[in-house]
């Protein structure tokens, strides 16, 4: 005989299906999320909401057991403000199991209660549950003054949305911890492009002490470097206090000089409750972090990060992140400074060589003329022929122009470094600069007596011939012309296509240099509002009794400049 269920059962069911469901849809709420605090109010918004709690709460705590998150529902943010901090798992709370729940008619008449701290609402029902992972305890979830007290069924409700919630705060503090990781990667590659840039070292400590803080939350980071004699001192301060920190002298036996020695970091939970502190100026801290600065077995500083008193305190993770900054940012330092020492070696050498170049041409050589003159003035005084003189003259007279063409050369190599390269290899190198400024790698072309360069019909000496025949004075205006031309056809073109032609034919002094530079681009402006550019071309053209001139393409459309010199002798 089958029976029939009655009306209140069907809707006992169906209550019971519609809770299950709302369940259901809460613990997957909770996985949807990497934000912590969202998560941690999710699960206290629904714990409330499926049990008919008035007061619930979820009290996240540390490695140490320790509180660092505590979030609630049910108690206006005036009120919590009153409450202070998170409460300590004493009392009641401390006696909520690791496995199961705490179920409490009324928590007042449990033997733990001690009593409810100034402006907390009065509670009376009471269910607490421990939110683990296996057996790690994540925290704590509270929930209070379900009017006729909890069940069984809730019982069941927040063991089930604490299983999910503890995965999806494991979830969350991992993605954190990685973002935080990311974040210190990414300010020690912008120390490391700092000093690779040229940046001053003041500069770079400044902006190691700045985002130190910024990426670990500290209100205060400090940088402890080498100071006068033995002293080691907080040099560079950045956040709260820094005008009191700054110019510090470590105690030789305090915590700074220990890591530095060590090369090992530290936590301290509180530097405000620390017997052994030195530096009356940092007990207005709490929690702190020391992290070493230490490259090559070189200890170059000690990093300090500081919160102020009540904060939350720094955890193994950030010590090992921020370590690895500070070796970072040491390493980088260190190799700056090497290569400072490095490049004052050579700017050292430069000198020497500039002075025994000096001395082994150009002062030999004006010596050498010298004596050839006091030669043609002991013969003038003796009374011989001028015309035997003639010879001699003409020796010094062309020894001194290649004494000033010598000193030219070196004044000119100071100037410019790259003016020693190859005439050819400094065409490339403005073709391959204007590749920024076009979008686009233009097209060059450098033919010597009817033969492209570097093509299969290319003789072995072309380039040489073309540095010879130029020389170094015409060659900087050559690549003048070039770089201005590629400048030119980069603002005003809007072009798709540039070419550049070098054309060299003949010998001295009969042949001729000539620069072109064809763009497809709109053309000359009606109104060129700069022509200083295109003046200073015309210049160096006439100055070697050449020719300039800037128009249209033979097609009619795009710019052609043109610039011609004749090879002279010298």
């Amino acid at each position: 005989m089958t029976s029939t269920p009655t009306r209140d059962e069907g809707h006992h069911a169906r209550d019971e299906s519609l809770a299950a469901a709302d369940l259901l849809q809460a613990a997957l709420g909770l996985a949807s999320d990497l934000d912590l605090p969202t998560v941690l109010h999710r699960f206290v918004t629904a714990s409330a909401d499926l049990t008919g709690a008035r007061f619930g709460a979820i009290n996240v705590l540390d490695a140490r057991g320790r509180s660092t998150t505590f979030v609630h529902t049910g108690v206006d943010e005036r009120l919590a403000s009153l409450l202070g901090r998170a409460p300590h798992a004493t009392g009641v709370l401390g006696a909520i199991p690791p496995h199961g729940t705490l179920r409490l008619d009324d928590l007042l008449e449990h033997p733990q209660f001690k009593g409810f701290p100034p402006h907390h609402p009065k509670m009376g029902s009471f269910l607490g549950t421990a939110v683990r992972v296996r057996n790690r305890v994540y925290g704590y979830l509270y929930l209070a003054d379900k009017p006729g007290g909890f069940s069984d069924d809730d019982d069941e409700v927040v063991l089930t949305l604490a299983a999910a919630a503890a995965v999806a705060i494991q979830n969350a503090q991992m993605y954190a911890e990685a973002e935080r990781r990311e974040h210190w990667l990414r300010a020690g590659q912008q120390i490391t492009t700092m000093l690779l840039s040229g940046a001053e070292q003041e500069e770079v400590l400044q902006e190691i002490a700045a985002s130190s803080r910024a990426v670990a939350g500290a209100d205060t980071a400090a940088l402890v470097l080498p100071g006068v004699g033995d002293d080691w001192v907080m040099e560079i301060v950045d956040g709260v206090g820094s005008d009191e920190l700054v110019g510090t002298v470590m105690p030789p036996d305090g915590r700074a000089r220990t890591v530095l020695r060590d090369g090992n970091g530290l936590v301290v939970d509180s530097l405000s409750r620390a017997r052994a502190m030195r530096v009356e100026a940092m007990r207005q801290f709490g929690p702190a972090l020391y992290a070493p600065m230490n490259a090559r077995g070189q200890g170059v500083g000690v990093l300090i990060l500081l919160r102020r008193v009540g904060s939350a305190p720094f955890g193994p993770s950030d010590l090992a992140t921020a370590e690895t900054y500070a070796a970072q940012a040491a390493l980088a330092l260190v190799l700056a400074e090497a290569r400072h020492a490095q490049d004052v070696a050579a700017l050292l050498d430069e000198r020497e060589r500039i002075a025994r170049d000096l001395h082994d041409l150009a002062i030999q050589q004006l010596f050498a003329t010298g004596m050839q003159l006091e030669t043609v003035r002991r013969r003038a005084a003796r009374g011989v022929d001028p015309s035997e003189l003639t010879g001699i003259v003409e020796d010094a007279l062309d020894n001194v122009d290649s004494t000033v063409r010598q000193i030219r050369s070196i004044v000119h190599a100071l100037r410019d470094p790259d003016a020693s390269a190859p005439l050819a290899e400094r065409l490339r190198r403005e073709s391959s600069l204007a590749r920024t400024g076009l979008g686009f790698a233009p097209s060059l072309i450098i033919t010597v007596d009817g033969r492209v360069l570097d093509s299969a019909d290319s003789l072995e000496g072309d380039a040489g011939a073309l540095d010879d025949r130029v020389g170094e004075d015409m060659s900087d205006d050559v690549v003048a012309v070039v770089r201005e031309g590629l400048a030119n056809a980069a603002r005003h073109a809007r072009a798709t296509a540039v070419q550049v032609r070098v054309d060299l034919a003949g010998q001295k002094p009969s042949g001729t240099i000539t620069v072109e530079v064809e763009d497809d681009g709109a053309g000359l402006p009606p109104d060129r509002d700069r022509r200083s550019g295109t003046d200073n071309l015309a210049a160096r053209a006439r100055r070697h009794g050449g020719t300039f001139s800037l128009g249209t393409t033979s097609e009619g459309r795009g710019t052609l400049l043109s610039w011609t010199a004749p090879l002279r002798r010298g």
